[in-house]
């Protein structure tokens, strides 16, 4: 079978992982991807489907998170950007025009052409000459197929591998948690999601494994107790998803969702006035909210 060049092509060029844009563009890891599942950029994806992005994706989230931050919704960013599209010459990109907020209105300029794609709030101005030399300075991505990457992976690299493999490649996002649990067996967060996707799985005595580990690594984590709870619950151990469902909400008393776990929990076992007291207390919640 002859070999997609594309990939090939990707891994050459000047190219960042999600954890080099989220600390270039001072973002979060989950706000990297959840611009990419937006829609905002198609980042090409590596040999174990992590996202490969280019200096073009980078400037393009740069724009997307200015206007974000002036008050335009994503859904709105997104549109402003394929209108743009279309309006520019076919091939033209993006990056090559300014776009800024005048007021209340989108502006984009090419040249002495000034033009309004779509309607915005506050005003701001985005530079690229700065930001490219700052995206100078971050390493470039070695494909991570290489012996030489793995071998330089810690678990946080295979923690954010998976994290990026996990929407479209569970099951390789699954052997990337392995890694970074290989690694660093009290990890979090790679212990809560593998957790979750053998959850999702019906892999439920698998997932209940993994929430312990995370519970007994961070005893303060609620999410670890709230799943716990879930799985136990799915698995009729009422009793057991009940005393975690309470530590749950000893950790984090605003947790709506463990209380009104706890209620059905504390239903099945015949505890009425308890399983009132949590409906109560997430009905409330819920109205605050």
């Amino acid at each position: 079978m002859a070999l997609d060049k594309r990939q090939d092509r990707a891994t050459t060029l000047s190219t960042y992982r999600t954890s080099d844009v989220a600390k270039l563009l001072e973002l979060s890891q989950e706000q990297t991807r959840y611009y990419v599942r937006a829609g905002l950029v198609q980042p090409q994806r590596g040999p174990r489907r992590e996202y490969l992005f280019s200096f073009r994706d980078i400037v393009i989230l740069r724009t997307a998170k200015g206007l974000i931050e002036a008050g335009i919704a994503i859904k709105r960013v997104h549109l402003i950007l394929s209108k743009l599209k279309k309006q520019l010459p076919e091939g033209y990109p993006i990056t090559a025009v300014n776009i800024w907020a005048d007021g209340r209105e989108v502006v984009v300029q090419d040249g002495e052409d000034i033009w309004k794609p779509e309607s915005g709030q506050s005003y701001f101005n985005f530079e690229v000459e700065g930001l490219a030399n700052r995206a100078q300075s971050l390493r470039q991505f070695e494909p991570a197929g290489s012996a030489q990457s793995q071998d330089l992976m810690d678990a946080n690299d295979w923690y954010e591998l998976a994290c990026d493999q996990e929407d479209n490649e569970p099951e390789l996002a699954i052997a990337s948690y392995r890694q970074a649990l290989e690694l660093d067996p009290h990890h979090v967060e790679a212990n809560l999601n593998l957790g979750r996707l053998f959850h999702e799985q019906g892999e439920f005595g698998k997932a209940e494994e993994h929430y312990r580990h995370a519970s007994a690594a961070d005893p303060r984590d609620c999410t670890a107790a709230y799943n716990l709870g879930v799985v136990l619950e799915d698995l009729s151990r009422f009793s057991e998803a009940a005393e975690a469902y309470r530590k749950a909400i000893v950790l984090d008393p605003r947790m709506k969702e463990a209380h009104f776990n706890l209620a059905g929990v504390y239903e099945r076992l015949g505890s009425q006035e308890s399983a009132v007291r949590h409906f109560q207390a997430y009905k409330k919640l819920t109205i605050d909210d």
